[in-house]
């Protein structure tokens, strides 16, 4: 047997005893247990959701700010810090850290920044997407928060 075929072998052992955990915590949490899962995914995929459509935003505003329109510059730089926060709460949200209260609250208020900052263009449909996704991020945030008692 090769170094190749042993390394298949071991990752997939360890896929598969991965996968036998996850399944056996799940099979034995508790409804408050699945409560507070649903939640812990909500608030994650809100916040990837929210980190993909602050990504975008930057772009779109970094090629107006190119194109002489100033006035995006605020909206640009709250997009991408946004994003940076978003991704890195929906990181922590997912493994459970015991920072999930503190990335949760920081989000929270970063998503109002750069909310505001985009729905100051309502004619836009790339901000107002943006404005959106963070308003739905920082709800979900708060209902976090609110869960784990905060």
């Amino acid at each position: 047997m090769n170094d190749r075929q042993q390394v298949r072998i071991l990752t997939g052992a360890l896929f598969g005893l991965l996968v036998l955990a996850v399944h056996v915590t799940r099979a034995g949490a508790q409804d408050g247990d699945h409560k507070h899962n649903d939640a812990l995914d909500r608030c994650a995929k809100r916040c990837s959701e929210c980190a993909r459509e602050c990504d975008s935003c930057f772009h779109h505003c970094a090629g107006l700010v190119a194109g002489g329109k100033k006035e995006h510059a605020a909206a640009m730089h709250l997009c991408v810090d946004c994003g940076e926060v978003c991704t890195t709460a929906g990181r922590l949200v997912s493994r459970q850290s015991p920072l999930t209260d503190v990335a949760c609250e920081a989000c929270a208020r970063a998503c109002d920044a750069c909310a505001a900052a985009c729905e100051k263009f309502p004619a836009d449909d790339h901000m107002k997407a943006c404005g959106t996704a963070c308003r739905e991020c920082a709800k979900a945030c708060r209902e976090m928060l609110k869960h784990l008692g905060k």
